[in-house]
């Protein structure tokens, strides 16, 4: 079932756009919050759900099990790299990962196989930040 494009919705999909990288639908809502949208979390749970059930959103689980989202740059299956410190991401390439989900899926007899890789570190400015304060 399609969503109404409410202005509420738009909103959402404006601040997310907005986002430097994946947020959390916490995050998200305590910035239109204070924009006074008086948009609700539920609200924005729904319209980020519906963002990434149509493809205009990138949804992942977080270390922590956490749901975040980010605005969509690119179409299609994608892999990301994502910074822990900062929430910074780089869609890869991931041939390799690829060749060896299809090829691993084959050997036990599953076919239509699907996968999620996203890759997690800091990236090379949090590293550096972090390397700073540890020399201090």
């Amino acid at each position: 079932m399609a969503q109404r494009n409410t202005w509420q919705r738009e909103r959402v999909r404006e601040a997310l756009a907005d986002a430097p990288g994946f947020v959390s639908a916490q995050s998200l809502h305590a910035t239109l919050r204070d924009e006074n949208t008086g948009i609700g979390l539920a609200t924005v749970y729904r319209a980020l759900a519906g963002l990434a059930a149509q493809g205009d959103a990138d949804s992942l689980q977080s270390p922590d099990g956490e749901s975040l989202y980010r605005a969509c740059t690119s179409s299609g299956h994608h892999h990301h790299l994502i910074c822990r410190s900062c929430g910074t991401a780089v869609e890869i390439e991931a041939t390799a990962v690829e060749q060896w989900a299809r090829t691993t899926a084959e050997s036990h007899g599953f076919t239509d196989a699907e996968h999620i890789v996203d890759i997690f570190g800091l990236c090379a400015n949090c590293a550096k930040a972090r390397d700073a304060r540890v020399e201090n």
